[in-house]
């Protein structure tokens, strides 16, 4: 599980530095002018940019910590929540200050920078870590399957809301995923090692 952990985070980072130095080579902007071809203006995929707002991320990272400290004040999830969504939302924003790529031209655009997607990374580490403490849960195979699908199934709406509605281009978005798959992986593979170090000790 760790090795698996460890390969898929470093392969998702890989692939994350990989769009940051190629994304406006003309294979890239084709494929960004394309999606947005595609989906640009799907207001069904545009509304679910809601489920990535920063304020309901922060509300519902609050649900989850008090969730988590009413039951167990000690308990190593909430440090692992703390790194997933808070600590993750900081290294979106040092990435987007280390890039500085501009948003896609649109009238009323927004004035931070655009790579990676913070509604991409950020929607897609809330719901992974919502998925993840879920199936710690549960036993039944079948429930773990139909959690991480859902969650998933979100993500990928989440971060492609922001190409239907041109805040984003599409290879912001998939940096977005990558890191956030990395940081996630990262995140995962501290917080078994910690469970297991705490098991040992009781």
């Amino acid at each position: 599980m760790n090795k698996r952990l460890f390969v898929a985070g470093f392969i998702a980072f890989i692939l994350f530095l990989i769009l940051r130095y190629v994304y406006d080579l003309p294979i890239f902007v084709s494929f960004d002018k394309n999606m947005q071809a595609l989906v640009g203006e799907n207001s069904f995929i545009g509304s679910f940019h809601y489920l990535g707002e920063l304020k309901v991320i922060s509300l519902i990272t609050l649900i989850l910590l008090g969730w988590l400290g009413f039951k167990h004040p000690n308990n190593p999830r909430i440090i692992f929540v703390l790194f997933t969504i808070p600590v993750g939302f900081l290294l979106n924003q040092l990435m987007k200050n280390w890039v500085k790529r501009p948003r896609p031209e649109i009238e009323n655009q927004l004035s931070s920078y655009s790579f990676p997607s913070g509604h991409a990374m950020l929607g897609l580490l809330y719901l992974l870590t919502i998925a993840f403490l879920l199936s710690e849960r549960t036993t039944v195979e079948k429930k773990k399957w139909w959690i991480w699908i859902v969650a998933i199934t979100l993500a990928f709406f989440i971060g492609l809301s922001r190409v239907a509605e041109s805040r984003h281009f599409a290879t912001d978005v998939m940096a977005g995923w990558c890191l956030g798959v990395a940081w996630f992986c990262l995140c995962v593979y501290w917080y078994i090692n910690k469970s297991s170090n705490q098991l040992k000790r009781d």
